[in-house]
């Protein structure tokens, strides 16, 4: 779905996966509670909530937090084996959708992301044939795909450049490129710079039918070989999601200072999210909901060749751990 960060500096710094630990002396199960996360409001705020409510040290453990710009660098470092749980955007779908990793949950639902384009360019049919800057299987990837469709267009229909997320926002405001799939608040960033910008697509555009979500995922073998952390992991993400639902306000100024980011960004990103509890959740899970919104994605990744044969979501989606955490 992707950096909310101290934006130009920080977006850079975090590329790197920076690794730190909470704190707190580490028990046998702490090895295996590597925990990855894009350093914005949805993706950080459940860790900044449960580092400040304690809610680590109730399950017993003290995880290890991984700072990672996008989805698919964390099911990368899964498959490489070194990290087991992490929270990702709706464009990185497609590798669970693979088998390269196992959903174990929907965090919020998202409306910051954007398709924008230079003064010049006035609608997406005008992008034929344009350079547009994209991270690539991100929800900004996402957002440009669905936006040709909607057009009557294709990926092939323009040039695409793919680059990371710092990266656009230094294209776009030097304007080496016509257009971008990208979200806020790297907009922010840009806005000032090129204040004629244009946004020509946003997931308003396609919300109810196609939600963004961010969802809570796992590596493979940690969800066959230790069900019991995960259900850990997720007890404490659902208790951080109830909180963050009752004490907004509150969740915003902790998570502000755990990414170290603007609060102004901060609080703009987390207002325009749909912030959902556990209780939600649960009862969407039960009545089908997110394994619709898992086939609804499925479908779009098909259609764009992302992957050819997604896997059905009951067979990565772990629905029945998600109940009984």
């Amino acid at each position: 779905m992707l950096t909310r960060r101290n934006l130009m500096k920080t977006t850079a710094a975090v590329a790197a996966v920076s690794a730190f630990s909470i704190g707190g002396r580490a028990n046998a199960q702490s090895a295996d509670m590597t925990i990855g996360y894009i350093p914005d409001f949805p993706n950080a705020s459940v860790l900044a909530i449960a580092e400040d409510q304690k809610l680590w040290e109730a399950e017993g453990v003290t995880p290890s937090i991984k700072v990672f710009t996008n989805g698919p660098i964390q099911i990368q470092a899964m498959g490489a084996g070194s990290l087991n749980f992490g929270t990702i955007g709706p464009g990185a779908l497609w590798l669970p959708a693979s088998g390269k990793a196992k959903v174990l949950g929907v965090n919020d639902i998202g409306f910051s992301d954007r398709v924008i384009a230079q003064a010049n360019i006035a609608s997406i049919q005008d992008l034929k044939g344009k350079k547009v800057g994209v991270p690539q299987g991100t929800s900004g990837d996402m957002i440009l795909r669905m936006a040709l469709t909607k057009a009557g267009m294709t990926i092939g229909d323009i040039q695409v450049v793919p680059m990371d997320p710092s990266t656009v926002v230094a294209a776009f405001t030097s304007k080496q490129i016509d257009g971008a799939g990208i979200w806020y608040p790297l907009i922010d960033t840009i806005k000032p710079r090129v204040p004629e910008m244009k946004e020509l697509a946003s997931n308003q555009d396609f919300y109810p039918q196609t939600s963004f979500i961010n969802t809570f995922v796992a590596r493979n073998e940690i969800v066959e070989q230790n069900p019991d952390l995960v259900k850990k992991f997720l007890r404490v993400m659902k208790k951080a999601m109830d909180y963050r639902a009752a004490n907004l306000d509150r969740s915003i100024e902790i998570t502000t200072a755990f990414i170290n980011a603007p609060a102004e960004t901060t609080e703009k990103v987390a207002r325009s999210r749909k912030i959902l509890t556990s209780k939600e959740l649960d009862d969407f899970t039960k009545d089908g909901t997110v394994n619709k919104w898992l086939l609804d994605f499925n479908k779009m990744f098909a259609e764009f060749g992302t992957v050819k044969d997604p896997l059905p979501p009951e067979q990565f989606f772990t629905s029945d751990l998600f109940m009984k955490a």
